[in-house]
């Protein structure tokens, strides 16, 4: 991709927050997700909620929500959003556990670094409560999945890595 075609830069190179202001205010959403991978004790811990004597996975949704409402704090050239809704939810497997983090706004700009943060920051959570009892733990896969509102319209990630419109 040419210098020219990044939204962040200006046609001389020079970095720059993207001019929302002209752009109309709709319904954004975005579902991001990743895997936090490891042993099979790890998981089976953390499906009876009881690692540590506490519960690993509500502090986790905790830490994801609150990531995504401080996106615009951490990554550079980020607009700031008023959040309508976020959701963190787990999925449990043999050797992994699922984190997909889905956030809503009526807003001028999309909300998808605001999904990848709820996910990436809720696995981050699980790997530091974990951490002392898997060594093994890796943190994989985070991508967006589901993208709509706004100019680019509705998309979706295929399970093999391509990306639909579903609407323009």
């Amino acid at each position: 991709m040419a210098p020219e075609e990044l939204t962040h830069l200006d046609r001389h190179g020079h970095v720059h927050m993207v001019d929302v202001t002209g752009k109309p205010v709709t319904r954004r959403r975005a579902r991001a997700s990743c895997r936090v991978l490891m042993a099979r004790s790890t998981v089976l811990g953390l499906a009876s909620r009881n690692v540590g004597g506490g519960d690993v996975l509500e502090m986790a949704r905790i830490a994801g929500i609150q990531a995504a409402k401080r996106t615009s704090q951490l990554i550079p050239l980020c607009h700031p959003l008023l959040l309508g809704d976020v959701q963190v939810r787990f999925s449990v497997g043999a050797d992994h556990v699922g984190v997909e983090a889905e956030v809503e706004s009526v807003d001028r700009t999309g909300v998808e670094m605001e999904a990848l943060m709820a996910a990436a920051v809720a696995a981050l959570s699980v790997y530091e409560a974990c951490k002392s009892l898997d060594r093994s733990m890796s943190v994989e896969e985070l991508c967006v999945w589901e993208k709509s509102g706004g100019r680019s319209g509705t998309w979706q990630r295929t399970d093999d890595g391509g990306v639909v419109n579903l609407r323009p």
